[in-house]
């Protein structure tokens, strides 16, 4: 055979099987039954029956949240009244709380009279008071401090060895009052002031801590704002009392109600001046007293231990001389309240002012 009959011999062999069974399906009969919908039954479901049915479970339903929300109105009536109740009782219990203390401050703030000029915020309360004693006149400044931000003391200008007087002070920083603080000592060749000795501005010692001497105290203010102050050999003893501003003069006068001797030098030269004194009662509210006195030749102002008697007799504590003389300086509401003895208020090295 040629190759061209080998060929179609194959591809005959090759298909015969699919002719096969092609010529088979076509030679058989094949039926397909489908299902006769009409005589289909399908179960039918009553909607109405379940519907009743479920009426009762929400009508119960309903009745439940309907207690429920008067329930919670009723709890919510018993809350707010029981808030009410504790805040009248909160309320009740801070005035009975600050009866004691407002019966004392009403009896010390009679001590000393009229009041002249009041101010009051949140942060402190400040009163004005004359005063008009047998041997001197003087002033005399109640203060109540509120907050940290109420009172600080300052250096001349901001800075060591500037100086500038009390009302300067006050203008610049923008306080409501102003007293003079420590002493101070000049630089003749630079004509420079530098507060005296042992001086603290913000928590830290301005150039160092030096051990008392010459009968010299620190005078100021603790953290908590309490008066504190003396004598101190060593810096830990100071620190103890967590200083955060303060001066050095002298003398201490009162200490626990008690007078404390005055040195010889300070009880007759000058034995009349104008002076400075600070001191706390025991609510820790601060009275600062500044005498007149036209000069500082001892003719004219108070003596020291007449500022203990008197002192003694407002309730005060402890108490502590500050620079006086021509550097007595208090300022209320920018207006100079005492006389200067200089005929003008002097620069000073250290201020303690006060804020609304």
């Amino acid at each position: 055979m040629n190759p061209v009959q080998q060929i179609n011999r194959v591809f005959l062999l090759a298909c015969a099987p699919f002719l096969g069974i092609f010529i088979y399906m076509l030679s058989m009969h094949i039926s397909v039954k489908l299902p006769d919908l009409n005589n289909t039954s399908v179960p039918a479901i009553s909607l109405a029956s379940e519907m009743r049915a479920a009426d009762p479970l929400l009508e119960k339903a309903t009745t439940n949240a309907s207690q429920i929300k008067m329930t919670i109105e009723k709890f919510f009536q018993l809350y707010e009244k029981s808030t009410n109740d504790t805040a009248v009782m909160v309320q009740t219990a801070t005035a009975a709380a600050a009866r004691p203390s407002a019966i004392y401050d009403s009896r010390i703030t009679a001590k000393l009279g009229q009041v002249s000029r009041h101010v009051s915020s949140s942060n402190i309360d400040l009163k004005l008071f004359y005063l008009n004693e047998a041997n001197y006149k003087g002033y005399a400044l109640k203060v109540d401090m509120k907050s940290d931000k109420a009172m600080k003391m300052v250096l001349g200008k901001d800075k060591l060895g500037g100086s500038e007087t009390t009302l300067d002070a006050v203008r610049r920083t923008g306080a409501i009052a102003g007293v003079n603080a420590g002493g101070f000592a000049d630089d003749a060749k630079t004509g420079k002031r530098y507060p005296l000795s042992t001086t603290v501005i913000g928590g830290k010692y301005v150039y160092g801590f030096e051990p008392t001497f010459d009968n010299l105290a620190f005078i100021g203010l603790s953290k908590d704002r309490k008066l504190i102050g003396g004598k101190f050999s060593r810096q830990e003893d100071l620190d103890k009392l967590n200083p955060d501003f303060g001066a050095t003069f002298v003398p201490i006068l009162l200490l626990n109600g008690k007078k404390q001797p005055i040195p010889s030098p300070w009880a007759t030269s000058p034995a009349r001046a104008p002076r400075t004194v600070v001191g706390n009662y025991k609510n820790d509210e601060l009275l600062f007293i500044v005498t007149d006195g036209y000069d500082e030749n001892g003719n004219s102002g108070a003596t020291l231990a007449e500022l203990q008697d008197k002192m003694i007799q407002l309730g005060i504590k402890d108490a502590y001389n500050l620079d006086g003389g021509g550097s007595s300086s208090l300022i209320f509401e920018g207006q100079v309240i005492n006389r200067p003895s200089d005929g003008k208020l002097r620069p000073l090295a250290t201020h303690f002012l006060f804020f609304k």
